[in-house]
């Protein structure tokens, strides 16, 4: 059988005690102004905002954790860590793809790496600091879409290593992030192979079984079973109960003065004393399993059924029920009756734990928070945010089953139960501000991504950062198909991840909701720095079809006097013009890494917009942006930081106002901020009524005639610039009221009960 050409799912099960729950509260559908008008300060200092940031581990951190390890392997420790459990990080709906995460005082697992998944991680303080193992279930952008951010992420973080678990082509899919990620020597990646049948740490062993699907496609089906057995605990009743006198369970006199109690307990504990070790100790409990499964079509249910290493853990099975499984599954296959059959053969201790479409809670709190704030100022360019509920009928299981959230926590050991916590002018064109952050997704502003809606039926997209599919969901809620159907051309400025790492999972999704509308589907039209096709190419030999999706126009040949060899681009080129409706499309070569593009287009009504992408102040930018309508314009920096903006290659705020006032925009939009500035950047002096500031699902109008709406310009000079200083500042402490909020003449006005 042929194993290069192989997608996997893995099931997977671990052997702890206990179990608990905990999650946010289910979303409502629509998100009404008063569900936030109970809201905690948003004022920060600058040199607080800082802290909003992953920051380097110091040196001594993952030494520390080193050496614990190996002090733990001199002694000979035999218990097992006394506090386990689970979290989900992405409840598996449409925006933020299912992932789990393992906790233990000794080690961290992630199961599946979705798109968002660090954003999540970070915004709930689910540290990464001592991550050193991910499971992959399958090779599937569902999967995989945020592993190259996480990585990039650990390494930062100070992590020594990091050991992935999944499907034989991984090894090519990190060679594939390494052509835009750079070289990775802060950090040890390595494969664990799916031959190796065992794997195993302190807290568990695991093992891998393959489960075999279908095969008429060009891609092979795989699926693994990870089943893990947790090492034994061992608990001192009289380290619990009598803690305050060790040296009555010694077989000697007590000594005088002190003693170093920690050896004698550790040779308690390893028989070296007189003292029966039964007489001191309970006995050994191996842990409870929890099992992962991904059944992603019926291809599989029949391997799945008939899996013998599963039904060990069923009723009639020769080893202790699972005490929790995790269906990563399909609403489509849940509601089939050969699966309904499978789950009803656990016995009925066994909860169930379901992660899918038909999770409804908010993930993102802080930015639905701070989108209902800037809401109160102006609706219409802070529109609400929305969440997507899928059509799709719930299945009707019949075995104890709770639907995942974000955050739901099953507690393994010590205790056995189920928690909830609470963690909380003209229409065309218009442009959309999915992601104004830069470098990595944080809790207040995703990174790159800008739709602009040219007219009720076409749109185009300006960079793809991770998790910018799960924006649209935010923004468009249920309408998120027909937005998707109507991108018919994506612009990626150039190959860092923030900017283009979004991409795959947006194309697959835009696939769906065509089928879904029942529309024909069509490729996007790509236009991208060449280099792109090195990542796509290897995301298709070793994971999924990818490449159909799209028509490519390299970059290089948009830009002016450029020569287009092959005809099938020119036609390309021809076609994308056409469908957009526009006079015509520049590029040029901006000052920033190799291979990075800004853009201009010019609609057939007159209207011109220029986008930077990431770059230093340059001029080929401003002669191909010339009198643009609107200008949107990365500042990742403000102006005491122009030292390392030149280092970083990167614009200061007045350095890309100043691009603007020679290009003589009519209006300017600030974005791609640095990620210290978590709510709002510094102001310059420079600004005036013609520069704004960008946020995450910020709306803003362009027109012929002026960059944007008369209003919205009086908007930004005279209400939103004041207001936002203010809003953000440590002066202003909004404190939690029951009551209204509203936009007087002097402030936000709070009216309590």
């Amino acid at each position: 059988m042929n194993r290069l050409h192989v997608r996997l799912w893995y099931f997977t099960s671990l052997f702890v005690n206990g179990r608990t729950l905990s999650a946010p509260v289910r979303c409502d559908s629509s998100l009404h102004r008063t569900v936030f008008q109970l809201f905690r300060t948003m004022a920060t200092t600058n040199t607080n905002n800082n802290n909003n940031l992953p920051k380097k581990a110091k040196q001594k951190e993952p030494l520390r954790r080193v050496k614990t390890k190996e002090n733990r392997s001199k002694r000979g420790d035999v218990h097992g860590p006394s506090t386990v459990y689970l979290q989900v990080a992405g409840a598996g709906s449409r925006d933020n793809a299912a992932s789990v995460y393992v906790f233990s005082e000794f080690n961290r697992y992630l199961f599946n790496c979705g798109e968002g998944t660090q954003r999540l991680m970070q915004e709930h303080k689910l540290k990464a600091a001592r991550l050193d193992n991910i499971f992959l279930t399958r090779l599937s952008w569902e999967n995989v879409g945020g592993l190259s951010g996480m990585i990039l992420t650990l390494k930062d973080t100070g992590v020594p290593e990091c050991v992935l678990s999944g499907p034989p082509q991984l090894e090519n899919y990190l060679n594939a992030i390494k052509s835009f990620s750079g070289p990775l020597e802060d950090i040890k990646l390595s494969v664990r192979p799916y031959t190796e049948e065992t794997y195993s740490d302190d807290t568990m062993t695991v093992y891998q079984v393959p489960i075999f699907g279908g095969f008429e496609s060009l891609f092979p089906d795989y699926c693994f079973l990870f089943l893990s057995l947790r090492k034994e605990f061992v608990f001192l009743e009289a380290l619990l109960h009598f803690q305050s006198d060790f040296n009555c369970f010694l077989i000697f006199p007590p000594l005088r003065g002190t003693a170093a109690i920690g050896p004698i307990i550790a040779a308690l504990k390893d028989g070296k004393t007189g003292l029966a070790h039964i007489s001191v100790c309970t006995p050994t409990d191996p842990g409870p399993v929890f099992i992962i499964v991904e059944c992603p079509s019926e291809e599989f249910l029949g391997a799945l059924c008939t899996n013998q290493q599963l039904g060990r853990y069923q009723t009639g099975g020769t080893d202790d029920p699972a005490a929790l499984v995790v269906h990563m599954t399909p609403e489509s296959v849940l509601k089939t009756d050969q699966y309904k059959k499978w789950m009803e053969r656990f016995p009925s201790t066994t909860e169930h734990l379901i992660l899918n479409e038909h999770a409804c809670a908010i993930h993102n709190i802080r930015s639905h928070k701070i989108q209902a704030q800037l809401n109160m100022i102006h609706p219409e360019i802070f529109p609400q945010l929305k969440a997507y509920k899928t059509k799709e009928p719930q299945a009707a299981l019949h075995v104890p089953n709770v639907r995942a959230e974000c955050l739901l926590k099953f507690q393994l050991r010590p205790v056995m139960e189920w928690q909830r916590l609470v963690c909380q002018g003209e229409k065309y064109p218009e442009v959309v501000f999915l992601g104004t952050g830069s470098a990595l997704p944080m809790k207040i502003r995703n990174v790159s991504g800008t739709l602009v809606n040219i007219s009720p039926s076409q749109s185009l997209l300006l960079d793809c950062g991770e998790g910018t599919f799960g924006q649209l969901c935010r923004h468009y809620g249920d309408d998120v198909d027909d937005a998707l159907s109507k991108i018919a051309t994506v612009f990626i400025s150039h190959l860092h991840a923030d900017h283009h790492t979004g991409l795959v999972k947006l194309l697959y999704q835009r696939e769906r909701a065509l089928a879904t509308l029942g529309k024909p589907f069509s490729p996007i039209f790509l236009v991208a720095p060449v280099q792109i096709m090195t990542w796509l190419n290897q995301y298709h030999d070793c994971c999924e079809e990818i490449l159909s999706h799209i028509n490519l126009i390299p970059n290089k040949f948009l830009c002016d006097n450029a020569e287009v060899p092959k005809q099938r681009t020119k036609s390309f080129i021809q076609a994308m013009l056409k469908k957009n409706n526009l006079q015509r499309f520049h590029t040029c070569l901006v000052r920033h890494c190799k291979n990075a593009f800004a853009c201009s287009f010019t609609h057939q009504s007159g209207w011109k917009l220029a986008f930077s992408g990431d770059t230093m102040p340059c001029d080929a930018f401003v002669h191909i942006g010339k009198n643009a309508t609107l200008l949107i314009h990365e500042a990742t920096l403000e102006d005491e930081l122009e030292e390392e903006a030149v280092e970083k290659r990167h614009s200061t705020t007045s350095q890309a106002i100043g691009i603007g006032m020679k290009m003589n925009a009519d209006f300017i939009m600030l974005n791609h901020f640095s990620q210290r500035y978590a709510k709002i950047p510094l102001f310059s002096e420079d600004f005036n009524d013609r520069v704004g500031i960008s946020f995450d699902h910020m709306r803003v109008s362009p027109s012929a005639d002026l960059a944007v709406r008369a209003a919205d310009i009086s908007t930004f000079q005279w209400r939103l610039v004041p207001w936002l200083s203010s809003m953000m500042s440590p002066a202003l402490m909004l404190k939690e009221v029951s009551g209204l909020a509203e936009i007087g003449s002097h402030g936000l006005i709070f009216f309590a009960n």
